[in-house]
């Protein structure tokens, strides 16, 4: 039993699902077909056989209402025509039966029958050489019994008839549910055929910006397998998006990393010469060269986070954010002393506490703090605010820089991004990005904005608990 099902197994991951669907539309529209004909070919023969037994009971009835003394038929000519019965009437004794010979046969079921031992019964047999349905039933009150026998060929061959024709019918059936199967199946599963070659085209090529082609019309009216579809496409959308941000990464980072790795290189060779160099000149080359280093080690802990895509949730704790933002400030103001940082905070939200990671939340605070900063002219000012809001705690930087332009806002928080006004600045463009993970890591929201008057305005939106 374990080998035929390991057999059935195999046989129906080998055979693809539009055979295997076709095959189960055919078999159940075929068991339909033979189930309806096999159903009226038992009606048929019920109905015909019930009418020539209701004949024969009329017959019998009208003989035992009239009780003519028919006794034994004279001869068996009578039973062969279609329309005229045979009448007999049997006494219980045998001892009392003519002479002359039965055309019927006559059995012990006769007798008891016609002594009120038995009750009627029908029977076929063969008459003449003419095959016959008889009823033997007892005459009125008397111990005898009555036989009607008549032909039942015509009745026989009706139903041979009706067989041979519903059994083209079935097949004709059978063949139309194989049609009807194989069409289902194919037009049914196109779809999803067309979902297979895209995908084994992708698994090929490793393009993923291949589509389904779906079929026009409402959203609305889609059935599952173009909504299968559809959330493929989507899918595929969002693969090709990831893919393409991951190459973009990759390219990125040796490109920024290339310049500092060089830089190294060479005051690495540089400091290798050092007994040819003056002590200034040395002293030169080791700062550069602990300042490249700095910057390669903050690049890459950059990229490590960006591309871990996630936050340390075991490490959530209660955290005011006012106090998180006067700490930020004042270490801003510390690392850029020609800015001024300004921090008003809303009393309201002055002891606020919401859940989060306090390094990660000083550390996004401290990215939006620097790119103010850096964009700010010397002496301008950099505004922060804390205030409460309708079911959320919102923060808001603003500098009085350039701005950002209109076709740089939907880029601002990508990684390495970098406008044109900010390439001749220091960074490698992940302040933002890993500014915006944070956030969304915390179920917050950040955004930016030109502000009204000028420059920048940077909008964090924390949801109250």
């Amino acid at each position: 039993m374990t080998g035929t099902r390991g057999l059935g197994a195999r046989w129906r991951r080998r055979r693809p699902l539009r055979a295997r669907l076709a095959l189960a539309a055919s078999s159940a529209v075929a068991l339909v077909a033979v189930g309806v004909c096999a159903a009226a070919f038992s009606i048929i023969d019920y109905q015909m056989t019930r009418q020539l037994g209701l004949n024969l009971t009329q017959t019998a009835t009208q003989a035992i209402r009239e009780r003519h003394d028919w006794g034994p038929t004279p001869s068996d000519t009578i039973c062969r025509y279609p329309a005229s019965p045979c009448i007999q009437i049997v006494p219980s004794n045998p001892d009392k039966d003519p002479r002359e010979r039965y055309v019927l046969p006559v059995s012990d079921a006769t007798r008891q029958v016609a002594d009120g031992r038995r009750a009627a019964f029908y029977s076929k047999l063969t008459v003449a050489g003419q095959p016959v349905r008889m009823l033997t039933t007892r005459l009125g009150g008397k111990d005898e019994a009555v036989q009607v026998a008549q032909r039942s060929d015509t009745v026989d061959r009706g139903v041979q008839q009706a067989a041979w024709a519903l059994s083209a019918v079935g097949g004709a059936g059978v063949l139309l549910a194989a049609a009807l199967g194989y069409w289902v199946s194919r037009t049914g599963l196109a779809p999803v055929a067309r979902l297979t070659a895209t995908a084994e085209r992708i698994a090929a090529t490793r393009d993923a910006r291949h589509r389904i082609e779906l079929p026009a019309g409402p959203t609305a009216r889609e059935d599952e397998i173009t909504r299968l579809a559809t959330s493929f496409n989507t899918m595929l959308g969002e693969l090709e998006q990831s893919v393409t941000a991951q190459r973009r990464l990759v390219a990125d980072a040796s490109h920024e990393l290339r310049t500092p790795l060089t830089a190294l290189r060479t005051n690495a060779e540089l400091l290798a010469r050092a007994d040819r160099l003056t002590d200034a000149q040395r002293d030169r080359a080791s700062a550069a060269l602990g300042r490249q280093l700095r910057e390669v080690t903050t690049l890459v802990n950059d990229l490590i986070e960006l591309a871990r895509d996630e936050e340390p949730q075991p490490l959530v704790e209660q955290v005011r954010p006012a106090a998180l933002l006067e700490h930020a400030v004042g270490a801003a103001q510390e690392h850029w002393p020609e800015i001024t940082f300004t921090a008003a905070v809303d009393p309201a939200a002055a002891g606020t506490v919401l859940p989060g990671v306090p390094p990660r939340l000083a550390r996004l605070l401290s990215n939006l703090l620097d790119n103010a900063a850096k964009f700010s002219p010397p002496g301008g000012p950099v505004e922060t605010e804390l205030a409460c809001v309708p079911g959320a705690l919102e923060l808001t930087v603003r500098d009085h820089g350039p701005g950002i332009e209109a076709a740089d806002l939907p880029h601002v928080f990508d990684r390495f991004y970098r406008a044109k006004a900010a390439r001749a600045l220091p960074g490698s463009g992940l302040g933002l990005a890993m500014a915006r993970q944070i956030a969304r890591a915390h179920n917050a929201d950040l955004t930016a904005e030109q502000a009204p008057g000028g420059g920048a305005l940077f909008r964090l939106r924390m949801p109250l608990p």
